[in-house]
């Protein structure tokens, strides 16, 4: 779906839809032009062609074309950040989905099925709207749905999506458990995409339970061998071996990989981890031999920012818990509390995740 052949034919599609008045025609063009660009993640444009190509859907009154719009809108939108039209967008393609009259189109269009995608991209989008819990259901929903379909791609298309929740939601033994079946299904099928995507996954899971080396040997392997033309989710990644690195601590080759980050994010337009980027960057500089704690005050008041802005709760949890554990140490207890608290609170579900139960430990200490 990334390569430039690809591309060029869909462009020259879309002209020729258009010099002739076949609308028809046009909108299937515009779902692959737009698929097209989110997988070379250029975003902006993929937007715009999704936006098109909702408007049509909507003027058109066709329920699965607009399930097709709904759901090929709202995927750019969570890696462009914009997180709650993303959910919207999602959960509408998925409550117009259809098995019987929609499940075609993974055959037809090489990809995974759209109701698998629409649930798997919703779990995500719920994520960072801080549903934790929610996101799990959803995702389970996702793989559900895959398991009921004869369509290898949607199956390991859903259980690599699941792990990207569990990884979300800091389940690291889980998520390297089940990356092994993942991994072999993949190579089994020949989808070599989504066995690089499981072999940094994996490395991930490593790393989250203590064995940083494996993990980043795994990642960087993951890296080498994801194919030509699919640049999406460079910076969550990036960002995920910066803080492997930290775990080593090697906090130079840590920022390094951060600053790489950033300028994939701001060429790309992929903001969705961007404030998680900076908070990294705040907890990398604290770790210098000589820590460079102003600077990272400031990385930390731009993720808090930039989460607020995305309405992204469980990033502006994890950075309203580095600048409140920052002032702690300054024995600004009271300031870190104040900032804390409210957003803590705001939490109705996912309290038995990391992040939560990590916020509520300092709380408890700053009381």
């Amino acid at each position: 779906m990334g390569s430039p052949r690809s591309g060029h034919a869909y462009t020259r599609a879309r002209g020729l839809c258009r010099q002739v008045g076949d609308t028809p025609q046009l909108l299937s063009v515009l779902w692959g032009l737009s698929a097209f660009s989110t997988a070379r993640a250029e975003l902006q444009t993929a937007r715009e062609q999704a936006e098109e190509l909702f408007r049509l859907a909507q003027d058109a009154q066709d329920p699965t074309l607009l399930q097709r719009a709904h759901m090929q809108l709202g995927v750019p939108l969570v890696y462009l950040g914009e997180v709650a039209p993303a959910r919207a967008h999602l959960e509408q393609g998925s409550a117009l989905y259809d098995s019987q009259q929609h499940h075609a189109m993974a055959f037809h269009w090489g990809g995974a099925d759209p109701g698998v995608q629409c649930r798997s991209y919703a779990a995500q989008a719920l994520w960072l709207l801080g549903y934790p819990d929610q996101a799990l259901q959803w995702s389970r929903a996702a793989l559900t749905l895959a398991q009921e379909l004869l369509h290898p791609f949607s199956l390991a298309y859903a259980l690599s999506q699941a792990i990207v929740v569990h990884q979300l939601r800091r389940e690291g033994r889980t998520a390297q458990e089940q990356e092994e079946e993942v991994i072999a299904l993949c190579t089994e099928q020949g989808f070599p995409q989504l066995v690089a995507m499981g072999t940094i996954l994996r490395g991930w899971g490593l790393a989250a339970q203590g064995r940083a080396e494996e993990g980043i040997a795994q990642m960087h392997q993951g890296l080498a061998t994801t194919p030509r033309g699919t640049g999406l989710g460079r910076p969550p990644v990036l960002a995920q071996l910066a803080e492997a690195y930290w775990q080593t601590g090697q906090t130079e080759e840590g920022l390094q990989l951060l600053a790489e980050a950033l300028t994939v994010l701001d060429e790309t337009g992929e903001r969705w981890w961007e404030a998680e980027v900076h908070r990294l960057k705040g907890e990398l500089l604290l770790r210098r031999v000589m820590p460079d704690v102003y600077q990272a005050e400031t990385c930390f008041q731009h993720a808090l920012a930039l989460a607020r802005r995305q309405q992204a709760k469980s990033l502006e949890l994890r950075a309203a818990r580095s600048l409140a554990r920052l002032w702690q140490q300054q024995g600004k207890r009271a300031a870190a509390y104040e900032l804390l608290a409210p957003i803590y609170g705001w939490f109705t579900e996912g309290f038995d995740t990391a992040d939560l139960q990590e916020a509520r430990a300092l709380l408890d200490a700053l009381a």
